[in-house]
């Protein structure tokens, strides 16, 4: 955590000597990698949630402390306090993040077709397969593109245009359970409550916290040897 809150303020410093300035558009590759920097350093604010004003005050203690006239004297006392206040923001957008989750998840289970498993899973068949079906045991070979209740895409094999091989037994809840319920041929769609995917932690800065989360799936094969593709 502390670590986190280092690169947080590493990135302030860098953003804050932009505050006020217009923003140059990239023309050059060498633009482009350094608005790229620009936009990993962005994710580095997500879990704090600034108002404009917070980010005001943040602005303003970078532009002191740069030009040596900080007026707090030991701002690493207040770690802690920024530790609990990162954990407490973090908490509340993952409270909301499941609220929708429920709602989307609601709406999924009502649709025609669809089918809740007793773990909360929601799974709606696309395309019936007509192959074997998986077992926990098995690694199997898919094509999946993952997105949020709000529709952003954060993974997609088929953006890749490769498949994903891995062992079932070594994803998240969600997908041992739902994959094995398909038959090798088919597509189906799968709506994952967050604690069946990454729960209240997320992994950032692709999938907040508490985030339901829905992937189109192809189950394409199973095969018996080590595969390296990405997993979900």
């Amino acid at each position: 955590m502390r670590r986190n809150l280092c690169i947080l303020m590493a990135s302030c410093v860098a953003w804050a000597g932009l505050a006020g300035a217009a923003s140059p558009a990239p023309k050059t590759e060498e633009d482009q990698a350094l608005y790229a920097l620009g936009v990993i350093i962005s994710r580095n604010f997500t879990a704090f949630d600034f108002t404009a004003r917070e980010f005001e005050l943040v602005q303003a203690g970078l532009a002191d402390a740069v030009q040596g006239k900080a007026t707090i004297k030991d701002p690493d006392s207040y770690v802690p306090q920024l530790q609990e206040l990162q954990k407490t923001r973090m908490a509340a957008a993952a409270a909301e993040a499941k609220v929708a989750g429920v709602a989307f998840l609601a709406k999924a289970a009502a649709e025609k077709g669809a089918t809740k498993t007793a773990s909360g899973i929601v799974i709606k068949t696309l395309t019936a397969g007509t192959g074997a079906s998986p077992t926990a045991k098995d690694q199997v070979q898919v094509h999946y593109e993952g997105t949020l209740v709000d529709g952003t895409v954060f993974d997609s094999s088929i953006a890749r245009k490769e498949p994903a091989t891995f062992p079932l037994a070594g994803v998240i809840p969600c997908w041992t359970e739902a994959v094995q319920l398909m038959k090798v041929g088919g597509k189906s769609r799968v709506v994952c409550p967050s604690a069946l995917a990454y729960g209240d932690e997320g992994r950032p800065p692709q999938i907040p916290g508490g985030a339901t989360l829905i992937f189109q799936v192809e189950l394409l094969d199973i095969v018996k040897a080590a595969g390296g593709g990405a997993v979900p």
